[in-house]
């Protein structure tokens, strides 16, 4: 340990003491255990523990490392592993060519097939300027272009959709698109885009490509295209470890140590005119290294607990920041049986108790009708507020535990300038206060042992999110971890839109009033296109049969 450690642990244990907390020797062993592990996790060498990457691996062994020294067993499907698949979008397969007179173009330098472009092979020898049965057929956007130039809501990529299912049906075999005006068509393969298969492939030529083979179109082209679009994976891991306890019921404590590596999935904050160009490590100090610390204290805490009421797993949750992968894989393939659990405790982000404000955000407040008394109860602690927040889902892990009806509670200190930016590291966290933090969790835990399995209770609200909000909303949870076309709807709130459009669980919208709906990005940008008060309609599925509902937002 350097001097600076040695003089920053001095100043955090005079922290602790300046808040009336006594300094127990326990306590020095906490903080002191907290600031290593979140300087582990959120160091360079992790790069930002980006779900199914090294920087996981790294981050996962040392949890496992820890859960082990804390005296816990494995609890996962692969000793203190469960792995699940991460769907990551479109990709194009290597295998994916085009030859041109007996010359190979080179991916995404003078060509790329649409992420809608089906799997297809052919051969044939054709003219661009000809349009005839049996053929591939040659495009240029440019009039569409400079038809729609001023036309903000134009969409292009539509566009090129409907060009080739009238070229399909008058008996083109493939669509080459290309763009010959001084507009910019910005296109490129949106591995995110759900969108069906379109009849025919369509293919985008380069300008480089055009120069070189489109300059006389009366010319004949020799062609041998193959478009091969397959699914992009990778796989993430959740670390699992329980104290069995021969209870009859368990409680589950989680917290993610995912966070967004060098920001490539799109979730940083970084204003982009701060850009350098050059990539940045996003560490995640906060999000979630400090909820991570805290479940391996908590899990250290409670191993030497003499109370044998409940069992207790611990389960650290990969891919939350890419919409719960980790927490909903494991409520879909749970390692315990949830009907055993008594309630679900979710850290994510609770490194920086404000030293002035001094407040805690508790959510899922209305989750059972037995926090009202536990809390009441806790609250005789005077060293920070709690703020309270009914709803049992969220932008985190707590959401897939709330849907299968099981009482949930997420602690969190709040957002702040950090939040998913490369700054949120180690040096900025309040370690004291997270101490204080897991000890009123521990406390929590006390109380609730002698008060038998909580009873559930269902909430109306969804809690603030920490991502940007739109100005109306359905209603529903999406399931981030659906790979088809359209929303697949995880969840329904009482008296939404959605509900009263009809929507159900497992639904999966298609449509929403003229917008397609293939991706949940789709879908979001759908939802900013409304206001509050507007009237549309909805369609959606239901196995195999198409419905459709009226929406006043």
């Amino acid at each position: 340990m350097n001097l600076f450690m040695r003089l920053l642990i001095i100043l955090l244990f005079a922290s602790f003491s300046s808040v009336g907390q006594k300094l127990k020797k326990a306590d020095k062993v906490m903080i002191t255990n907290l600031q290593a592990h979140i300087v582990y996790l959120a160091d360079d060498k992790l790069e930002g523990r980006r779900a199914g990457t090294n920087g996981e691996k790294l981050a996962r062994e040392y949890i496992s490392s820890q859960f082990q020294k804390a005296g816990l067993e494995p609890k996962g499907e692969q000793g203190w592993l469960q792995p699940f698949e991460i769907y990551d979008g479109k990709q194009i397969s290597a295998s994916t060519l085009l030859f041109i007179n007996d010359r190979e173009l080179k991916l995404n330098d003078e060509f790329f097939p649409f992420v809608f472009c089906p799997g297809s092979s052919l051969e044939a020898a054709v003219s661009p300027a000809l349009k005839e049965k049996g053929v591939p057929w040659f495009d240029d956007l440019k009039d569409v272009l400079e038809e729609n130039k001023e036309n903000p809501h134009f969409d292009l990529t539509n566009a090129i959709k409907t060009i080739a299912t009238k070229a399909a049906e008058k008996g083109a075999t493939a669509l080459f698109v290309y763009n010959s005006s001084g507009i910019t068509d910005n296109l490129k393969f949106d591995g995110k885009d759900n969108s069906q298969p379109t009849v025919i492939p369509v293919v985008y030529l380069t300008a480089k490509a055009c120069k070189q083979y489109l300059s006389d179109e009366s010319a004949t082209l020799d062609i041998r295209l193959k478009t091969i679009i397959g699914d992009k994976k990778r796989t993430g891991h959740n670390v699992i470890g329980i104290i069995n306890n021969g209870a009859p019921s368990t409680i589950v404590f989680g917290a993610h140590y995912d966070h967004l590596g060098y920001g490539e999935d799109g979730h940083s904050m970084l204003p982009r005119e701060h850009g350098t160009g050059e990539k940045q490590i996003h560490n995640g100090a906060d999000d979630n290294a400090s909820g991570t610390a805290a479940l391996i204290e908590l899990a250290r805490l409670l191993k030497l607990s003499k109370d044998k009421n409940n069992n207790y797993v611990f389960i650290a949750f990969s891919g939350e920041e890419l919409g719960l992968f980790g927490s909903k894989y494991f409520t879909e393939h749970p390692t315990i049986n949830l009907a055993t659990v008594n309630y679900m405790v979710n850290m994510d982000m609770v490194g920086r108790l404000n030293d002035s404000s001094k407040a805690l955000t508790v959510g899922g407040y209305g989750t059972s009708p037995s926090w009202g008394s536990v809390f009441t109860a806790l609250n005789k602690q005077k060293y920070f507020t709690v703020k309270f927040d009914s709803s049992g889902t969220g932008p985190s892990d707590h959401t897939s535990f709330y849907l299968k009806n099981i009482p949930v509670l997420f602690f969190f200190t709040g957002l702040h300038s950090d939040y998913h930016k490369p700054t949120d590291d180690h040096n900025k966290i309040n370690f004291t206060g997270e101490a204080i933090i897991i000890k009123y969790i521990e406390s929590l835990v006390t109380l609730t042992n002698t008060k038998g399995k909580l009873a559930f209770q269902k909430t109306r609200e969804p809690a603030a999110s920490t991502a940007a909000r739109f100005n109306v909303t359905l209603g529903i949870m999406p399931d981030y971890t659906f790979s088809g076309n359209g929303v697949r709807v995880d969840g329904v709130n009482d008296g939404r839109p959605a509900q009263k459009a009809g929507i159900q669980t497992g639904d999966i919208i298609i449509q929403l009033g003229s917008f397609d709906t293939n991706s949940l990005e789709t879908y979001m940008q759908a939802l900013s296109k409304f206001n509050k008060g507007d009237k549309t309609t909805v369609k959606y599925k239901r196995g195999e049969e198409m419905k459709e509902g009226n929406v006043e937002f």
